[in-house]
């Protein structure tokens, strides 16, 4: 199927699709936020060579079409009188965060190893300026509620996901339905993964919101300072050597360590606490000095979670 776009750095162009959302979305239906889904733009065939932008040729431009993309509903929603604007979407370039949009990282797969490469998409995000970032949790491509080895990944990715910038359960699940105008994917509400996943996943819901507090605050600083939500170890402790070889695990905010279990199975999980500080198991209260990798109680209803220096947050309720 092909598809056609707009240029985006055009500001002509910019003006002109804008005005249609406004008139077809804002005015009417007072629709504020705005989902920016294939928005690199989505090439068929994807050659950017041969693009040719108002900014310059594609291959010394192309790069920034989802940031001025972001920037068409920015600056229109600004002209309409809005100040608060936020926008989804599936692609960011530097300088995207000044245009509200919220970045996740895409059509991704339904296994172990794809939650294992969003932790380094977050902390990679975070780092190159972008704080306001998220996975579909559970990936999209795929995955049966009725499967309890999927059942398995929705649950340690949904823990990962409500300590994440963002938290956003979203996937085309299994069975599907061919592609066409009525087309649909599976169930995927949080009580469709059966009883004991579902309570788990409910408890975890509970937990982002009795963080609320903290991420508001986190969110804050980002906005007013630029430290991201989602920290690499060695952003905190960059005197720690091995802070900086750490690839599984992050802090959320600066108060609270988390080690994400990432393989199927598992029932206790090892992580490194970095030296400098004195970290306490959010759920069992033990106290480990940094410097050293610890391993600690993973069923299947806990991520590994560690507070830093006496940091007192809501976890275990």
């Amino acid at each position: 199927v092909q598809v056609a776009f707009y240029d985006a750095t055009n500001p002509d162009a910019r003006e002109f699709v804008w005005s249609r959302v406004k008139e077809n979305y804002l005015d009417p239906y007072g629709i504020k936020a705005f989902w920016l889904d294939a928005c690199e733009p989505e090439l068929k065939p994807g050659f950017q060579e041969n693009l040719r932008y108002w900014a310059g040729p594609g291959l010394e431009v192309g790069n920034m079409y989802p940031a001025e993309n972001a920037r068409t509903f920015y600056e229109g929603m600004l002209a309409a009188g809005e100040s608060d604007v936020v926008t989804l979407n599936r692609s960011a370039w530097a300088g995207s965060q000044r245009y509200g949009a919220a970045l996740w990282s895409g059509d991704i797969g339904t296994d172990f190893a794809t939650l294992r490469r969003q932790i380094a998409a977050g902390l990679n995000t975070a780092l190159s300026g972008i704080p306001w970032w998220n996975t579909d949790i559970g990936g999209f491509h795929g995955g049966d509620p009725d499967d309890p080895a999927y059942r398995e990944v929705m649950v340690r990715w949904f823990q990962f996901g409500a300590l994440s910038p963002l938290m956003r359960l979203h996937g085309f699940r299994d069975p599907g339905m061919p592609l066409g105008p009525e087309m649909t994917g599976g169930p995927n509400e949080v009580w469709s993964y059966g009883e004991e996943a579902g309570a788990i996943l409910e408890s975890y819901l509970r937990l982002r919101e009795r963080l609320k507090p903290y991420v508001l605050k986190v969110m804050r600083q980002a906005h007013e300072e630029g430290l991201p939500v989602m920290r690499p170890l060695f952003l905190e402790f960059p005197g720690d050597e091995r802070a900086w070889q750490v690839a599984d695990a992050y802090l959320f905010g600066p108060d609270l360590l988390v080690a994400p279990v990432l393989e199927p199975g598992a029932t206790t999980w090892t992580t490194y606490l970095p030296a400098g500080a004195r970290w306490k198991d959010a759920w069992t209260g033990e106290t480990y000095e940094g410097g050293a990798s610890v391993t600690v109680d993973a069923p299947l209803d806990r991520i590994p979670l560690f507070l830093r220096d006496g940091a007192e947050l809501p976890i275990a309720g």
